[in-house]
């Protein structure tokens, strides 16, 4: 039975931020994750929590410098723009005729839209001592002796095994409606929909302008069938049918071409290159992921330092191991699940015998959420940060099939005070998490107000709160001498001072129904 184990580090603050170039700007919190579930790392990012390695870790958007909000795409309804278009394009052409031709301007500001990661060092706090031992509960029968205890701390946990049952009970599945937020869970972040002011962006709750082309062939379609001669028989003469078949053909041939269109597209028998998109698991047991190890840690270094200006020995094995192949993501691989299971992953893009990129991932149950990208600088004229997100997007979509709750692709960070972030934005439809409750919002009614300012609550009822927030400090799971007990029992046991503020704070971050799930270590 897999089990969350965190050790929370507390708030740090006044350390350098990469993108405002502020000295002391930043603000975050964060806790090593020395192992967690799938389903916890899903929940805690629907709080504004991330990953970098083992170090999850979650801005103070009220106080740090550049406020990052937790941004989303939905598939199921992406369009790509004229631009993505272009990539996809420009992609093809190169397979297939081999042209390597660069268009001025044609790239993102940042080509790795995974920047935000590494804008949290993964140095912020020395990789943790503890004991292995120390982090591994004992048996069943141990904890539940020691959690039974007496009367009353029996009474509780009943209580919690009560309200665990009620969590665990399927989610609603995603619908493909253009109302969306209806695959949320009730008790997970919810999106909200407002009518926006005049002026304010677009008003989701009437259907989608429709282009003026689109309605004139409708209206001379109709005309055309009500004009048309009939037979005897008061059948429409052999004249329509063709001319239907042709309305058809020109309707399908004038439809937009979706992401798959370009991706899965036949390329010539004389095409110049094959291009081979493999996922592999991360994890040193699979002989896939053992085999490319070096050649990947190799275009890593390559990519940090020609991109990010890294020294060698900031981009060495070890960092590349520490940074992206170090998941505390445990793999599950239920039978409602897609094929490759939840988990982390390496999408490694193949060209010619060799790795030109490669984007870390993390599947999880109602989400694929992208960790970070590397690849070749030889290949920049590729593009290659805008297709491996549309290539992302494509395989959520492709996911979903199979695991009907797996419908959105998290993007990592928004961060709208630094205009060369704000490209995320361009994948759409896409919503921004509140701050402040936790519910998602369409970006078209969070752009106007964070025009204004940098730290915004999104969610416009005033009395809405954080329906996940901590309500009973005594309910958080501890894990204290490889004994698994509720805080109200280990407050009782502690010997020192008390540490009431500290696990307080991690409780209100991470939520009541996480914080009752996890194991928060405490020596």
């Amino acid at each position: 039975m897999h089990c969350t184990v965190v050790e929370y580090s507390g708030w740090k603050e006044g350390y350098p931020c990469g993108y405002c170039a502020s000295a002391q700007g930043k603000v975050s919190t964060g806790m090593w994750a020395h192992s967690m579930t799938v389903q916890d790392y899903q929940d805690l990012i629907d709080r504004g929590w991330r990953r970098s390695g083992k170090y999850v870790y979650k801005p103070i958007m009220n106080q740090t410098c550049c406020p990052q909000y937790t941004i989303r795409c939905r598939p199921l309804h992406f369009q790509p723009s004229k631009s993505h278009k272009k990539v996809l394009k420009k992609m093809l052409k190169f397979l297939a005729k081999g042209d390597s031709s660069k268009v001025a301007g044609d790239e993102e500001p940042m080509d790795s839209h995974r920047e935000d990661a590494v804008a949290c060092s993964f140095v912020l706090k020395n990789d943790s001592d503890i004991s292995q031992s120390e982090l591994k509960p004992l048996s069943v029968e141990e904890t539940e002796r020691v959690e039974t205890e007496d009367n009353n701390e029996e009474e509780e946990m009943k209580k919690g095994v009560t309200m665990k049952k009620v969590e665990s009970e399927p989610p609603q599945t995603c619908v493909d409606k253009d109302s969306t937020g209806s695959g949320e869970r009730s008790d997970s972040a919810k999106l909200v929909h407002t009518t926006p002011k005049p002026g304010k962006g677009a008003d989701l709750s009437k259907p989608p302008c429709r282009k003026a082309k689109d309605i004139r062939k409708e209206r001379k379609l109709h005309k055309l069938l009500q004009n048309q001669p009939h037979t005897l028989e008061g059948s429409p003469s052999q004249v329509e049918p063709q001319i239907l078949l042709s309305q058809n053909s020109k309707s399908k041939a004038n439809q937009p071409k979706s992401i798959e269109d370009f991706i899965f597209a036949s390329l010539p028998d004389d095409a110049t290159h094959q291009l081979e998109v493999r996922l592999v698991p991360v994890s040193f047991e699979d002989p896939q992921f053992n085999s490319s190890f070096s050649q990947s840690a190799t275009l890593f270094a390559k990519y940090q330092m020609a991109i990010h200006k890294d020294t060698p020995s900031e981009c060495g094995e070890y960092e590349f191991t520490r940074f992206l192949c170090d998941s505390p993501l445990e793999a599950e691989n239920p039978p409602s699940g897609p094929d490759c299971g939840y988990g982390s992953f390496h999408q490694q893009y193949w060209l010619e015998g060799k790795i030109i990129a490669v984007g870390v991932i993390d599947v999880l149950p109602y989400c694929v959420s992208s960790v970070y990208l590397y690849y070749d600088p030889d290949y920049t004229f590729l593009s290659l940060g805008v297709y491996s997100a549309l290539r992302e997007i494509a395989f959520t979509r492709q996911l979903h099939e199979k695991a009907s709750e797996l419908c959105y692709y998290y993007m990592g960070f928004y961060i709208h005070s630094c205009p060369k972030m704000r490209y995320k934005g361009q994948y759409r439809p896409s919503d921004l998490l509140c701050p402040e409750t936790y519910v998602w919002v369409p970006i078209e009614q969070c752009l106007p107000t964070l025009e204004h300012s940098k730290y915004c609550r999104f969610n416009q009822d005033l009395k809405a709160v954080d329906e996940g927030c901590i309500k009973e400090l005594g309910r958080v799971r501890v894990l204290h001498k490889r004994t698994v007990m509720p805080y109200s029992m280990y407050k009782k046991r502690r010997k020192g001072p008390s540490d009431e503020a500290s696990v307080q704070q991690y409780a209100s971050l991470v939520g009541q129904t996480c914080s009752e799930r996890m194991l928060l270590f405490r020596s």
